[in-house]
């Protein structure tokens, strides 16, 4: 299964629409770690909780688009396995700034492909792509304000 591709079937958005799910978890759970460090600056600490809040909000985005496609859902344990393999969420990365850098690069970069793929998809899916098409573009958006708020603290050496 790949991104790279047209989306072909309810089974295989599914999939993917589960890979965001995942990604989320770990963004929200790694903002969250990171913002209850004690030595941290109160504009990191701030933007760290708006994007586990952020995240929560796009998982549950998520979830929803999920429930409403008649297909068949993946374990989460075999989903979390495919987001390691193609978005290496795993590595460690030095620094808090860092961190959260890659992560909303990362979630940027899986929608923007998710996006072109189901734009490019000619498979009917059960729920309205004009739909599903705003929620990722919403989110995508939001993911790379992230990607900007972080890089503005990360210049101004916070």
């Amino acid at each position: 299964m790949s991104v790279q591709q047209p989306v072909a079937s309810d089974h295989q958005l599914a999939r993917l629409l589960q890979i965001g799910v995942v990604l989320e978890e770990v963004v929200e759970a790694r903002a969250a770690k990171h913002a209850d460090t004690a030595d941290l600056d109160d504009n990191v600490r701030a933007l760290l909780r708006e994007a586990a809040a952020e995240s929560a909000t796009h998982r549950e985005q998520l979830d929803s688009l999920v429930e409403d496609l008649e297909a068949d859902t993946i374990p989460f344990d075999e989903v979390k396995q495919l987001v390691e393999a193609q978005y290496e969420s795993d590595k460690d990365f030095d620094g808090v700034l860092y961190d959260q850098l890659c992560n909303e690069e990362t979630a940027y970069k899986f929608y923007d492909d998710l996006i072109k793929a189901v734009e490019e998809s000619e498979a009917s899916f059960s729920i309205d792509r004009d739909r599903l098409l705003s929620v990722l573009r919403e989110i995508r958006s939001e993911e790379e304000e992230g990607v900007e708020e972080v890089t503005d603290l990360m210049e101004k050496g916070t």
